[in-house]
């Protein structure tokens, strides 16, 4: 079995991977990027065993990367949302999503388009509007949107339907 730290790595790629290499880690913090926010939901539409996913979002909260809230009392039921931290991640997952629609493309064209709030536009994968040409670095100027590619299961269209 891998080990979970790279304490012989003086390098921030191998502290960054100990925080959010596990393979499902990055998955949970897209669909929380794409609005769910409940275990539930990321249970349902991750499919990861529910005691592999209270274990991945303990260690999300406890590195700073999702915050919990309780929602509700009775019965007891939380969130997660994301923290500061956790928003830093976004040009991470954008080249990754990026890199994957370049080298692993889908025949329907890639699931997820990432638009410019201000005009539209489309990014590119260097995060620059394909309509106005401005390089978008921010989190909040930019909407995930479900792309050509897009099955019914899309955690954006999944997290529309939920609310």
């Amino acid at each position: 079995m891998l080990k979970r730290t790279y304490e012989d790595q003086h390098c921030p790629i191998a502290a960054s991977l100990e925080r959010v290499g596990e393979r499902w880690s990055l998955l949970i913090i897209r669909d929380v990027f794409f609005g769910l926010h409940r275990f539930d939901e990321l249970q349902n539409d991750l499919g990861i065993a529910r005691n592999v996913l209270r274990d991945r979002l303990t260690l999300l909260v406890d590195e700073g990367i999702l915050v919990k809230r309780r929602y509700q009392e009775r019965p007891e039921r939380f969130e997660y949302k994301l923290t500061e931290k956790g928003t830093d991640l976004w040009p991470v997952l954008h080249a990754l999503m990026s890199w994957g629609d370049k080298h692993a493309p889908l025949p329907d064209g890639p699931p997820t388009v990432v638009a410019h709030r201000g005009c539209g536009g489309v990014l590119d994968e260097r995060r620059i509007c394909d309509r106005c040409g401005e390089l978008v670095l921010d989190v909040h100027d930019v909407q995930a949107q479900p792309g050509p590619g897009a099955s019914r299961h899309h955690p954006l269209l999944v997290a529309a339907a939920t609310r």
